[in-house]
Order: C-alpha cells, then structure tokens, then sequence
C-alpha cells in the first residue's frame, strides 16, 4: 500500500527520501510528496500521478533540509489529487500515513467546530490537526503524539515533521508496518527494510501500537502504554540490487525467470535429501493431532491455498475449509479448538488476512503462516512459520511468490500426511524427488517463452478471455484469469471446466478465447471433453499440456503451449510459468503499466 520514509540527519535529505520513494513504488501508488523544515519552516512538494512528476517539481522547485519525511499515496478517502497527496501539513506539524483512521469524520467535525480549516477530502489531515492542536496549546512532540494516539481508531503507520523541533521526527504504528533504520549520525523511518536498504541495514521492526522518538542520535522506543521499551536491531540483509531488473524489460518479467532458483532456495529450507524426507521448523503442537484446516487468504495467495486443499485432503486426508480473508470473520466461522489456521499472504502485512488470523487466534485455533517476509506482523503472531524464500518481490502482480507459497505447501502437505500415518516412508521418498525435479522442470517450461510471445497477438485484441481446468488446475485457471486481468486490463475468468455447461458457454464465440490448464493424466479426458464443447461452439481454444496431451487433443486448437511431463504433484509449480508469461507478453503488447498496474497495490495494508 502506501510507502513512507523519514530521515533525520546531517545532510541534505530530498534526494535520498526520494530515492527511497523509487524502492517503495512497487507496493503502488497514484501520488507522492517530500516536505522537509527549512529556516523555521515546513516545506513541502506534491504531485499526482507517478514519481517522475514529483522528481520534475523538485528540480523546479529544490527542497533543502537535513530532516523530511516522505510518502507515495494508493488512494482510500479522497481522489488521487495533490491537494489529497500526503504529506499533510498545518503551520506546526506535517505528517505522512499508510492505513485508514476511521473515526476521522467525527474527529473532522469536532476540529472543524473548533475553528480549524482542511484542505483536502483524506482521513490523514485530521491527524495533522489533532497534533498541531496539541503543539500550539504549549505541549512538545511526544507528549503531544502520546495524547492523539489513542483517539485514532483503524490502522496506521504514521512519520511526523515539527516545525519547532528540526532535529526530530516521531513515528507510530497500529495496524500497518513501520521500521526503524540506524545509521551513522543519522536516523531513519520507513515502510520496509527495503525502503532503507542503500541507507543501512541495520533495522528495529516495531510491535503492534508502538511509537517511536526518532534523532540523529538514535531511537526512544515506546509502546501501546506509553512505557520505554526496546526492540531488537537486526541486520536486513536487502540491498539495492534485489530490486534491479537487471536485462529484463520489466521486474515481472525478472521475477518470472527467477522461480526455478528461489522455488530451489524455499525447497532447501523443507526437503532433506539424504534422509529423503519433509521436515518443517521445529514447533510446539503436533501435526498428527490436527482434525480440520482453515484455509484463509486473498488473491493470488488464495489460490494457493485452494492447491493446498487439494493436496491436504488428498495426501493426508484432513478436511479443509478454505475462505477469502475479507469475507472470513464477517460469516462467523464454526472454529473448532484445536484446529489448524493456516494463513498465506506474501508480505505478512495484508490488513484483511492480518484481522483473520487475530479472529482464529481467539476463537483457540492453532496459527500457521505462509509469508515471504519472516520479520513480518503475521510471522511474529504466528505458532508455526512457514517462510518462502522468494526474495523481494517488486512486481505487483505475485509470480515467484506464488510458486515459493506453492512450494512450501506441498511441503507441509506431505508432513501432514506422514503425522496422520497416511504416508509410508517409499511415498514420502518419491514426494521428495518430485518436489526436487520441480525447479528444473519451471526452467524447461520457461524455454518456451519466445513460442508464448509469438501467440499473445491471438489474446491482446478480446475483451474478454476464459481459462478452464480441472482439480488442482481450477485454481491455476482462477490464478490465470487473475494475472491476465491485473495487467493487460481484459476482462478474464477461470471456470472449473465441468461448470462450462452451467451457465459460462453462453459467453463462447469466436471473440471469445479459451485458455484449456490440462496435462495429460487422470483429469485430462474429461477436461478435453469440456474443451471440445466449446470448439463445437466457435470458441478458439489455447491448449496448455504436455507433448502427449497436444498429441492428443491440439489438433483443433488455435494455439497450443507445450510444457514438460509432470507429476501432479508439481503442475500447479510449472503451469504457473505459461499463464504468467501469456499475460506478461500480452501486457506488453498492449502497452500497459506491467509492474505498476492502475489502481493495485501490492501489500494490501487497509481493509
């Protein structure tokens, strides 16, 4: 969601908020500003749209201070205008914020009888007031943040600028992640470690209702109650050069082609080849005592999460619910104590996913995470971790980490069943040389790249696009439909292709393209059926199988894509790579914004 990052030093900091403005626009964002203290004064620049108009009005407009704050905005209450872009300022006090305060229309007419005058339509600028209010009756900065803080109800990340005190900066969170980055002679605030990787690497995360007195000097720390507390200082090992395309046009792209070698990386952490087992961290409950799995997610994370349902009531014959995040503790779920809460999500901050796992933790269910940050809010909150090891992903659109999540659930799919005693030793061995052949097995699918490239002209001109597929390649046509919709801006749904004939073939003719998900085994028959029904309608289907399966069924089809023979155990891993490149290419073509699609964010922060 949004991004924020705070400096105070000793040297000029305009440039460098800005440069770490660039390290956080992957999480997306539709405006940004800087404002600094210059003379005795607040000094800020804003601008809509993307970085490079800000970056135009500082050169117009140079911004000097040794002390600022700054902030790319995903809009949430108020348009993405300048007048709505942050920082948010009075005569005292600027501030910047990621998250949604929620009681902000009553505190706006309760500032508003009081006198005070608002210049933008955001939750953010009451924040503002309430702390200027503070300042101008005689109180100084902490005591200030220390009396607002409370009144604020919803989720914030919060970096705070005052006026009288140009050495000083404070920052607070509830509800949306906030770092603390310690360098030499200076200090630093931000979203991410990856937002501070050029500037040090050594970061404090701050719990959940903590706020922060920030000098060149160093850190106070406090928490929810006001009292002094201390946070570990780690060493985030990000540097710049995770976020470097490298010779790839786009980060998606670099990201696509990374999967066999991090999907490698996450396997190292859960196979142990010698022993030819599944092993998982270590953890205070056992598995085999677990009876039922709630499955919770969004997006791209969720249909992970429906693979892994698939392969838990298959492998270790456990039942498993499974729900999108924000619907989850809306439904009032039947929780039974004891059970397992499984909760996937790539940044460990999703606002919706973060509420749910709170929502299980009460109702006495055991948590699991799948997250690719293990220093996150979901990760700290969790019983049993689950870190993928895809590295910073800056794409919008999730391609390595939905592989990784992939990885470690087939994983933990096989755990559970070894627990349960549904797994003999011989069958644990060949899940190991499956999962072991999966890297090798993405990097053959990714030869066929340029063949994908030279079909996207078959899709770009539709309107709109079907995927099907069949048990674990359902989700794979949901995860297709996604990716295709995210970029290149066409209308795309994924079907279970048995459902074909209850409702969707309606929509089949010849404008409408259908992407078949079917490698040849047990699925594939019936799969081919429900593709023929649409052939004998006019649609023009686009075949995603194996050599044997296209032998088979390709004959008729506009476009057919080859992929290695796999065990199903590892196809969702390796039919992620086609229908990531088909959008990737048919994105391109179009020309649209790939890493930075309109009105995405990538970490969903606020609900």
């Amino acid at each position: 969601m949004c991004g924020i990052i705070g400096i105070v030093g000793a040297a000029e900091v305009s440039d460098r908020l800005v440069d770490g403005l660039k390290r956080l626009e992957y999480r997306g964002y539709d405006s940004a500003g800087v404002a600094t203290i210059h003379d005795g004064a607040i000094e800020r620049r804003r601008a809509e749209g993307k970085l490079l108009n800000l970056v135009r009005e500082l050169r117009d407009e140079p911004l000097p201070g040794t002390t600022g704050i700054a902030h790319t905005r995903w809009a949430t209450h108020g348009a993405p205008t300048t007048s709505n872009a942050h920082p948010h300022a009075t005569g005292e006090v600027a501030l910047v914020h990621n998250g949604i305060i929620e009681n902000f229309k009553s505190l706006r007419d309760e500032l508003i009888a009081r006198g005070r005058h608002f210049d933008s339509e955001t939750d953010t600028e009451v924040v503002a007031h309430l702390i200027s209010e503070k300042v101008e009756q005689g109180l100084d900065p902490r005591d200030a943040v220390a009396q607002v803080l409370p009144r604020l109800h919803g989720a914030f990340a919060l970096a705070i600028l005052f006026r009288s005190y140009p050495d000083l900066l404070i920052g607070a969170r509830l509800g949306s992640p906030l770092v603390v980055g310690y360098g030499d002679g200076e200090t630093y605030l931000g979203s991410d470690a990856l937002a501070l990787a050029p500037l040090t690497q050594r970061i404090a995360y701050l719990d959940e209702g903590d706020w922060v007195v920030i000098t060149k000097d160093g850190a106070e720390i406090f928490d929810k109650d006001d009292q002094p507390v201390e946070r570990p200082i780690t060493i985030s090992g990000v540097s710049g050069a995770m976020i470097d395309k490298g010779n790839h046009r786009h980060f998606m792209q670099k990201e696509i082609y990374e999967q066999p070698v991090v999907v490698a990386q996450t396997l190292r952490s859960y196979l142990r080849r010698m022993e030819n087992q599944v092993a998982l961290p270590d953890m205070d409950f056992d598995l085999g005592g677990v009876k039922r799995i709630t499955i919770v997610a969004c997006g791209t994370s969720f249909y992970a999460g429906m693979v892994a349902k698939y392969w838990f009531e298959k492998f270790a014959r456990i039942p498993v619910d499974i729900d999108v995040a924000s619907e989850f503790r809306y439904r009032d779920p039947v929780l039974e104590k004891g059970g397992l809460a499984l909760f996937i999500s790539q940044s460990g901050e999703t606002a919706d996913t973060l509420a749910a796992l709170r929502h299980a933790r009460s109702q006495g269910q055991i948590i699991a995470v799948v997250v690719n940050v293990p220093t996150s809010s979901m990760a700290r909150e969790a019983d049993l971790l689950l870190p993928t090891h895809a590295g910073p992903e800056i794409g919008v659109a999730s391609t390595k980490a939905f592989t990784c999540q992939l990885a470690v659930l087939a994983a933990l799919a096989a755990n559970l069943a070894r627990a349960a005693g549904r797994l003999t030793p011989e069958e644990e061995a060949e899940i190991v040389w499956h999962l072991s052949e999966a890297p090798a097995a993405m990097n053959e699918a990714l030869g066929h790249d340029a063949e994908i490239e030279a079909m996207a002209h078959l899709i770009a001109p539709a309107r709109d696009v079907l995927y099907l597929g069949r048990g674990p390649d359902y989700p794979m046509a949901l995860e297709g439909a996604l990716k295709l919709k995210e970029i290149s801006y066409i209308h795309a749904e994924g079907y279970a292709a048995g459902e074909m004939k209850h409702g969707p073939i309606a929509l089949i003719d010849d404008a409408v393209p259908v992407i078949v998900i079917a490698p040849s085994g047990p699925l594939f028959e019936k799969t081919v059926s429900n593709m023929q029904e649409v052939q004998a309608r006019g649609g023009k289907v686009v075949l995603i199988s194996d050599a044997e399966g296209i032998a088979e069924a390709g004959d008729n089809c506009m476009a057919t894509i080859e992929m290695p023979k796999v065990h199903p155990l590892i196809a969702p891993l390796v039919y992620a790579v086609p229908v990531q490149l088909l959008a990737y290419h048919v994105a391109v073509l179009k020309g649209t914004d790939v890493d930075q699609p309109r009105n995405l964010a990538k970490s969903v922060t606020v609900e």
